[in-house]
C-alpha cells in the first residue's frame, strides 16, 4: 500500500497509529468542511489496513415482539399505541412460525426488538405477558432467544434499557446485543429536543448500560443517530465516548451510524433528512477515531448511494431481511441481498455473511454459543456460503 502523505498533520498523525485529541478531530471537520478529500482517502486507507476489501453483512429475520413502549421520541414511528393497526404482541406461535420460515430462508440472525418496558406503562403489555405464561418482557426474550437456538438460528436482543441481571441472563442464549447511544449530549434531551419525553435516552442511562455490557462481557453494538438536531461537537463526543468504553472493555463490536429520515406522524416530520455530505464525514471522522472498529451504515436508509459509503471508511450492511420489513423504518425497504452483492462488487469489495457476532468477540461467549457457530463457520470466522446463499 502506498504511503500517504496528507497535508494535515493530525491525519499523517492517525496513519501512523498515533492517538489523536478530541481538538485534533475538530480541527480534521473544520478543514473538511471545505475540502473532505484528505479525510475520506485516510478513512478509505485505514479501512482497507484493517478490513481489506471485504464488506459483510447479517442475513436476519426481524421479530417485532412487542412494540409498546413507555418512552416517545419525536421522530419515532415503531412505538404503537394499544388499538393502533401497527401494534404488535407477538405470540409464542407466530415466534415459532417466524423462526421456521426464517431458517427456510437461510436466515442467520434472529433479531428481537421491543419497546422499552412496555409492561410499566400498558396493562395491554401485562395481560399479553400473561397469556403467554410470562412474568416480564425480558422473560419472554430469554424464551425467544432460546427457541432461535434450537432452531438454527443465533439471538440478538435490542430491548432497549435492561439492568444487569436482564442482561446477565439474557447473555447465555445472545451471541451479542444491542443498543444505540443515539448521541452523548444532554441538550437533545431538553424542552422542544427529540429525546425530552424519552427518559431512557437519557445519556448517563445508556451509557450504564453499556458500562454494565462491558462489566459483563456481551459483544455490542452500538451507534449514533445523525441529523436530529445535535451538532458536529456532539458528534464527536458520542464516538469519543463509545471508543473510551471500548478501550476499557474491548467489547464494543460494532458502530453503527444512521442517518436520519423524516417520517410522516411525527413531530419532526418536516426536519430535513441528514444531509449526504455531512453523513459521510460523520463517517469518515468515525473510522479515524476508532481505526480498527467495525462500522456500518443501513443501507436501506440511503437507497440510492450506500456504495458510495465504501469509499468513506465502512466496512458491515448491518442485518438485512429477506423475509421481514425494517420495523423500525418501514417505508425504506431492505435492498435485495443478491442487489447489495453486486453493488458491492461494483464498488471492489466481496460482500460476506456474518453472525450477529464478529468473529474476534468469539472468546467473549459459552462454550455452548462457540460450538453452535462452529458448524456453521469458515476458516475466517464467517458463515459459510452454504448456510446463507
Amino acid at each position: 500500500m502506498n504511503k500517504l502523505v496528507l497535508n494535515s498533520e493530525s491525519l499523517n498523525n492517525v496513519l501512523e497509529n498515533k492517538t489523536i485529541s478530541r481538538q485534533d478531530v475538530i480541527g480534521i471537520y473544520q478543514q473538511a468542511k471545505n475540502d473532505p478529500e484528505e479525510l475520506f482517502s485516510t478513512a478509505q486507507n485505514l479501512r482497507e489496513k484493517f478490513k481489506k476489501n471485504t464488506v459483510t453483512f447479517s442475513k436476519k429475520a426481524f421479530f417485532n415482539v412487542v412494540n409498546l413502549c413507555k418512552d416517545t421520541c419525536s421522530y419515532c414511528t415503531y412505538k404503537a399505541e394499544p388499538g393502533e393497526e401497527k401494534l404488535s404482541l407477538m405470540s409464542k406461535q407466530q415466534i415459532s412460525e417466524l423462526l421456521q420460515l426464517a431458517k427456510k430462508y437461510k436466515c442467520v440472525e434472529a433479531l428481537f426488538v421491543t419497546g422499552e418496558q412496555p409492561e410499566k406503562k400498558y396493562d395491554e403489555a401485562k395481560v399479553w405477558l400473561k397469556e403467554n405464561g410470562f412474568n416480564s418482557t425480558v422473560e419472554y426474550l430469554i424464551h425467544a432467544s432460546e427457541l432461535a437456538l434450537e432452531t438454527g438460528l443465533f439471538p440478538h436482543t435490542n430491548a432497549g434499557n435492561l439492568n444487569f441481571e436482564e442482561m446477565k441472563e439474557l447473555k447465555k442464549t445472545n451471541v451479542s446485543m444491542g443498543i444505540m447511544l443515539e448521541n452523548i449530549s444532554e441538550r437533545l434531551t431538553e424542552k422542544g429536543m427529540p429525546h425530552y419525553l424519552a427518559a431512557s435516552k437519557r445519556p448517563k442511562t445508556r451509557l450504564e448500560i453499556l458500562e454494565n455490557s462491558g462489566k459483563l462481557k456481551i459483544p455490542m453494538t452500538t451507534g449514533i443517530l445523525v441529523g436530529i438536531g445535535e451538532t458536529m461537537e456532539e458528534i464527536i463526543d458520542s464516538i469519543l465516548a463509545i471508543k473510551q468504553l471500548h478501550q476499557k472493555y474491548g467489547n464494543i463490536q460494532e458502530v453503527i451510524l444512521q442517518n436520519f429520515q423524516p417520517k410522516q406522524d411525527t413531530i419532526m416530520k418536516n426536519t430535513p433528512s441528514t444531509d449526504e455530505k455531512y453523513f459521510k464525514t460523520v463517517v469518515a471522522l468515525s473510522r479515524i477515531i476508532m481505526p480498527e472498529m467495525n462500522i456500518q451504515i443501513p443501507p436501506n436508509l440511503s437507497p440510492k448511494s450506500y456504495q458510495s459509503f465504501l469509499s468513506v471508511g465502512i466496512n458491515d450492511w448491518g442485518g438485512i431481511s429477506p423475509l421481514t420489513p425494517d420495523f423500525v423504518n418501514p417505508e425504506f425497504s431492505w435492498p435485495e441481498i443478491n442487489k447489495v452483492d453486486e453493488d458491492s462488487k461494483k464498488a471492489g469489495f466481496e460482500l460476506k455473511c456474518r453472525f450477529p457476532i464478529y468473529p474476534e468477540f468469539f472468546s467473549f461467549i459459552s462454550k455452548e454459543l462457540r460450538d453452535k457457530i462452529a458448524v456453521m463457520e469458515d476458516v475466517e470466522g464467517l458463515v459459510k456460503e452454504e448456510y446463507w446463499k
